[in-house]
């Protein structure tokens, strides 16, 4: 195991050579620097685990030595043990502000010193620990998303091309029956469509890039994820509205908007899984409200009556994948939806209800950092 480096800035050599004796005693290995300069040189050409900075040093003193470190990526993360003279409590809290760890007084207690500095070098470490498990903890994640992901678009396109494969069959083997074989093309077809729909759901979730956000007024946005959720899954379920805000208008993207209002609603109108088409009632309801930091948000809350959530699927279900339907080549419409609404800034999340769900979405009324480019349409 390699020995933990540690830098001593002193502007007095003697302060210098005797920190330096008492820290290699105990096995630590030690560079000197006798000035500011001479400091941010060293921490460049050998990046220490630790520093002991002098405060009080001419040209360049500990305060700015310490500010200067702060102000990087690469050395934000060292820590610094102030070395001083000065006892005030003023002083103390100067130096912690900048950023530095703890403070050792002069006459300096070499043993103690060694014992402030094994202290933080068991910090700085657990530190690390926990930085490379958080890392490992990400990338396992991803992976794993990853792997959800392929595993359920290899499920649902085999799923779909052996229902194009049947159907096929069909026609070849029923050619000289006119109705039938426009029947089962119309069966390969709407498959096909749903193979489409899969790839654009994943072109949907690569998609890194903020879109770019127009003000709406929030009746046209609730009126379009209607419509399109009639036009896209060609149905007529009539949807109740009661929008407490008809004036409102907000900051967001036409199209993610009405795109994750559609997959909310239809995900609404699956929950009742056997009851009658007739017989499914949804409703939205919205209201604004006040975010931390005086942040105003407006809420559409979309309920169903159907069967709810199931425990097996209650903590996975923005999982891609996880779906209670028995349809083939479903499963991503709320990952896509959190993860579209996310996108401007907003929300997605479920909740149970006496009977059925919630489907929950928060958005901003206004995006601080597009209002600039925010263009109002015309009714």
């Amino acid at each position: 195991m390699s020995k933990a480096r540690i830098l001593v800035v002193d502007d007095q050599p003697i302060n210098v050579q005797l920190l330096k004796r008492k820290l290699e005693r105990c096995e630590l290995e030690v560079s000197t620097a006798n000035n500011g300069l001479e400091a941010l040189e060293q921490v460049r050409l050998h990046k220490p685990d630790l520093i002991l900075l002098d405060l009080m040093m001419p040209d360049m003193d500990g305060i700015e030595v310490c500010e200067r470190l702060q102000a990087s990526s690469d050395t934000r993360s060292i820590p610094v043990i102030f070395v001083t003279a000065r006892t005030t409590k003023e002083s103390k809290l100067e130096g912690l502000a900048v950023g530095a760890v703890d403070y050792i007084t002069k006459p300096i207690d070499l043993d103690e010193t060694v014992a402030r500095v094994q202290t933080q070098l068991r910090f700085a470490a657990i530190n690390r620990e926990n930085l490379e498990l958080q890392r490992r903890l990400e990338e396992s994640r991803r992976a794993a998303t990853i792997g959800a992901v392929a595993q359920g678009i290899a499920h649902n396109l085999n799923n779909l091309l052996g229902v194009v494969i049947g159907y096929l069959d069909l026609i070849k083997s029923g050619y000289d029956k006119p109705a039938n074989v426009k029947k089962n093309a119309q069966n390969v077809d709407d498959a096909i469509q749903r193979i489409v729909g899969i790839i654009r759901q994943l072109s949907t979730l690569v998609v890194k890039s903020r879109p770019e956000l127009t003000r709406v007024p929030l009746q046209r946005l609730i009126d379009g994820g209607i419509r399109r959720f009639h036009t896209d899954y060609k149905l007529d379920a009539g949807i109740v509205v009661n929008n407490a805000t008809p004036d409102l208008e907000i900051d967001t993207n036409i199209e993610t908007f009405e795109e994750v209002l559609s997959r909310v609603l239809i995900n609404a109108w699956e929950s009742y899984h056997e009851a009658p088409i007739d017989q499914r009632p949804i409703s939205i309801s919205t209201r604004v409200f006040d975010k931390a930091r005086g942040d105003k948000m407006v809420e559409l809350k979309v309920d169903d009556e159907g069967d709810g959530i199931t425990e097996d699927i209650r903590d996975r279900m923005f999982e891609p994948f996880v779906s209670s339907k028995r349809t083939v080549g479903v499963g991503m419409g709320l990952t896509i939806a959190r993860h579209s609404l996310r996108s401007v800034g907003g929300e997605v999340t479920m909740a149970s209800r006496a009977k059925g769900s919630s489907a929950i979405l928060v958005h901003p009324v206004r995006d601080p950092r597009h209002r600039d480019k925010s263009k109002d349409l015309d009714d």
